[in-house]
């Protein structure tokens, strides 16, 4: 897979359905309700995103993504929603560690398509979606319901997904390898009080295949990975601003032995004349994997070799431990009843020492990287 980089494991293929998923099942910003009550009107939305991730004295990622979503009622009770995406992927990625930068260049394309209907009391939504590297093929089905009590204050979320991946790396590791991924999420959303809406979700995640990094030196992991993530999200509306406050955690553990904790902030404060401005702050800590080797300064410009009687090992620094902050900021302007323009901006900073227990992760660069998304929607 050509996107190897931190902060673009994200956009992994492996991760299409899950992604999905857990954008469907997202706390909504209004009362429950409007999560089973079918789109009144058509949304087009175009958005373009420019990414860059850098260490000291070098560029690595660059990606630049143009992207397009229709959604549309259908005879009443159905809707119908489309996404397409093209990412343009160059720069350089470290063979190990924050070492030997090696150049690449590739282009992601990919497209959803899912049809929901709208029930009394509940919704249930179906789809799939195909992503295309040069070398990663990536197809997954998905299944989503929402149900309701009757009054409406309550709302359960379930979803199912199965990705299958296939892998030829361009460099001739290996051919034609597989992974295989299931998806299984869980979420209640609650609304609390007429300011208050609190959600939990609850995903695990079971995959079998190959997970290790054909672009990287010395990187032989496990044929099974599983995970398993708790979400809570808690949203606030301030009546004496008329804003929005967001907060969320998030924890993740996999048979890597990986340990995650997101925690999130956002504020949405509208200003009048259809404008609003939402600034937001992440931080984020994770221990690394139990095969991560760690930076051996002896071994000067060369692969740290792993322990002679280790089965499995990796000098990805994906998998080392890290603490990172993301501070973005977002600003839209609603032009009229039908047209929405926005842009977003986020800063992320990586480092081994800011890891929440221990010293992190010793020997590798500061990892940097930084977002600019432009977005413009018309309803129909």
């Amino acid at each position: 897979m050509a996107a190897t980089d931190a902060s673009l494991e994200v956009r992994a293929p492996g991760g299409v359905a899950a992604s999905l998923l857990a954008a469907a099942m997202a706390l909504p910003m209004t009362p429950a309700t409007r999560a089973e009550t079918p789109p009144e009107r058509g949304v087009i939305a175009f958005k373009y995103l420019d990414y860059l991730d850098s260490q000291p004295g070098a560029d690595r990622i660059a990606v630049r993504a143009p992207s397009l979503l229709i959604s549309a009622p259908v005879a009443g009770d159905w809707s119908i929603a489309g996404t397409y995406i093209s990412d343009a992927i160059s720069g350089a990625s470290p063979a190990y560690h924050t070492t030997a930068l090696t150049r690449l260049r590739d282009k992601r394309t990919a497209g959803t398509f899912s049809v929901s209907r709208y029930f009394a009391n509940g919704m249930l939504t179906v789809g799939g979606s195909v992503s295309t590297e040069k070398d990663y093929l990536s197809r997954a089905l998905f299944v989503q319901a929402a149900l309701s009590g009757d009054d409406k204050n309550t709302t359960w979320n379930f979803g199912l997904a199965a990705t299958r991946d296939v892998i030829n790396p361009t460099n001739g590791i290996v051919e034609q390898e597989r992974k295989r991924i299931a998806d299984l999420v869980v979420g209640v959303t609650q609304v609390v009080t007429r300011r208050d809406i609190v959600q939990l979700t609850f995903g695990y995640s079971q995959g079998s295949g190959y997970f290790s990094d054909p672009y990287k030196a010395l990187d032989n992991r496990p044929r099974e990975r599983n995970h398993t993530t708790i979400l809570a999200r808690w949203n606030h509306h301030m009546e004496a601003t008329d804003g929005i406050a967001r907060l969320s955690y998030r924890y993740y553990a996999d048979t890597f032995a990986i340990r995650a904790h997101t925690l999130g902030a956002e504020y949405v404060q509208p200003l009048g004349q259809g404008w609003s401005v939402m600034p937001l702050v992440r931080l984020y800590t994770q221990k690394s994997a139990r095969f991560y080797v760690d930076v051996d300064p002896a071994a000067g410009p060369f692969p740290t070799n792993p322990p002679p009687d280790a089965t499995y090992y990796s000098l990805d620094q994906r998998l080392s431990s890290f603490g990172a902050v993301t501070l973005g900021l977002k600003v839209s302007k609603q032009i009229d009843a039908d047209w929405l323009v926005d842009v977003k901006f986020e800063q992320y900073r990586q480092r081994g020492q800011w890891a929440l227990a221990g010293t992190g992760s010793p020997g590798l660069e500061p990892f940097n990287a930084r977002s600019i998304q432009v977005g413009i929607s018309r309803q129909f």
